[in-house]
């Protein structure tokens, strides 16, 4: 299952209510603890950062002198 970024604010909301049920694209998950929500949303996060890139950058300087 791929994660959207409705299922990180549903994640979000659930842990700012307190509540260990949240419902994401096709099914609904009940959590034991908080912490395993937030490990879940580190997840979440991580998947959808961007990759990062393989570290090369180019410069370049133009001047009219």
């Amino acid at each position: 299952m791929e994660f959207t970024l409705a299922d990180l604010e549903a994640l979000n909301a659930a842990i700012a209510s307190g509540a260990k049920r949240v419902r994401f694209q096709t099914h609904e998950v009940e959590y034991q603890s908080i912490q395993d929500m937030m490990k879940a949303r580190d997840l979440i996060k991580s998947s959808l950062a961007p990759a990062p890139a393989n570290g090369a950058m180019f410069a370049q300087y133009e001047s009219d002198y």
